[in-house]
């Protein structure tokens, strides 16, 4: 569904350095909380970027920097491209809120909310097109990072169920 070719984000995007990158943030976060099974759980969820970049992607993902580029290509098939973003938001939406529970009324209205903006955001870059230039697209890949903050607000009035 996306018009664009990339070609050449070997850092950010190889097998490689995605697996680099999930060392990285699951250290991270262990040597911050020494809480191991969360430290796997949020490298294995960096490294599943680039797995889920792998169906959608034309074979523009190189499996290490300058190595052979993969992907299967779901963008060029609209139908099997929406039905899989919509399983795997809906999925993650579901697993997210059946292993947690409002604390107040801010832990359950604002991760709706935020449920319903990601969607409506979703939607509406379905029917809006490529974008006109480079720096529009910078801009509302930029302003999609008020839901970093606007999650983490509501994720501070979750609990997990135990």
């Amino acid at each position: 569904m996306s018009p664009f070719d990339f070609y050449d984000y070997p850092i950010t995007h190889s097998l490689l350095t995605a697996a680099i990158w999930s060392v990285v943030v699951g250290g991270a976060y262990y040597s911050l909380r020494r809480n191991g099974h969360t430290a796997w759980v949020m490298g294995i969820a960096v490294l599943s970027h680039w797995i889920l970049d792998f169906l959608v992607h034309r074979p523009d993902l190189p499996l290490w920097p300058g190595g052979p580029k993969v992907g299967l290509g779901l963008w060029n098939f609209w139908t099997p491209e929406i039905v899989l973003e919509v399983a795997i938001f809906a999925i993650g939406a579901w697993l997210y809120v059946s292993v947690t529970r409002a604390r107040d009324n801010i832990g359950r209205y604002a991760t709706w909310a935020l449920l319903v903006f990601l969607v409506l955001g979703w939607v509406a870059s379905l029917a809006a097109g490529a974008p006109p230039s480079e720096r529009s697209m910078a801009w509302g890949g930029l302003s999609m990072w008020i839901v970093v903050p606007w999650a983490w607000w509501a994720d501070r009035h979750r609990e997990p169920i135990v």
